[in-house]
């Protein structure tokens, strides 16, 4: 049962999750040589999260719940949804192709680093809107999966985030102007929330909120394997990306049992 309470908790997750990206702008300027490693490992980490949490809990909870037939359906409705917004942001400005921390950004023009930053801004703010919505439903159904779900999506947000800040930082020399696009392009995630909430309020009910579970286990699963895996070994650290994922596992493994 729905109620509003669980509503306030799911829309102040959603709202951590996606304001994170101002974590990175802090993170790019706060530390002058962030560590590539902490991040292949903490990308790997989340992904690890997502996977497990995807395939042991989210998905066999639907499937119990609405049969097998169904919930699978629903869930690789999730990832055609998500696969369809990703594929409709150009190359060059969706957060796959992030390598801010690469060292290989040679500076362009200030007009050109403007409009990658802006550009890059949108893409974020586009591809965080149906992880917003996951974080939201799964959380209106399990407010301890969606806690879990909320800390995945938060740590995958911050790289994101310095990938708007590090070209409007130097197309404009302004720290701030860097941290507030930064900042603003997580705001899709409440508000992919906020509507979400407003489209399925007519038809929320036990059968819904399970459904829900499979549609955003195929949303994880996509994010998972299609961006923060790719991202993290951008890096050049595959074993410790795999340690992070299978920490990850692991310490999702423990809270389950635990909970």
């Amino acid at each position: 049962m729905v109620t509003m309470g669980n509503v306030g908790i799911a829309l102040l997750l959603t709202i951590l999750a996606g304001l994170s990206t101002g974590i990175g702008s802090l993170i790019a300027y706060l530390i002058n040589k962030p560590k590539t490693i902490y991040l292949s490992f903490s990308l790997g980490l989340s992904a690890g999260v997502m996977i497990y949490v995807s395939f042991i809990e989210l998905l066999p909870q639907a499937l119990n719940s609405i049969g097998d037939l169904f919930g699978t359906i629903v869930f690789f409705l999730g990832i055609l949804f998500i696969g369809i917004i990703d594929m409709t942001i150009p190359e060059k400005e969706n957060p796959h192709s992030f390598s801010g921390l690469s060292g290989n950004n040679s500076p362009k023009n200030k007009k050109d680093l403007m409009r990658t930053g802006l550009f890059t801004a949108l893409a974020i703010g586009i591809h965080n809107f149906p992880e917003g919505l996951a974080t939201f439903g799964t959380a209106l159904g399990n407010i301890r999966l969606g806690i879990v779900i909320a800390i995945a999506i938060a740590i995958h947000n911050i790289p994101e985030g310095i990938s708007v800040s590090i070209p409007i930082f130097y197309a404009t020399k302004s720290k701030k102007k860097a941290f507030i696009y930064s900042f603003l392009s997580g705001l899709a995630e409440p508000i992919g929330a906020i509507v979400g909430y407003f489209i399925l309020l007519p038809f929320l009910s036990d059968i819904v909120l399970v459904s829900l579970l499979a549609f955003v286990a195929g949303i994880m699963v996509y994010i998972a394997i299609d961006e923060l895996l790719p991202m993290a070994h951008q890096y050049g650290h595959s074993h410790t990306v795999i340690s992070g994922v299978i920490l990850g596992m692991v310490v999702m493994a423990i809270s389950i049992i635990l909970l």
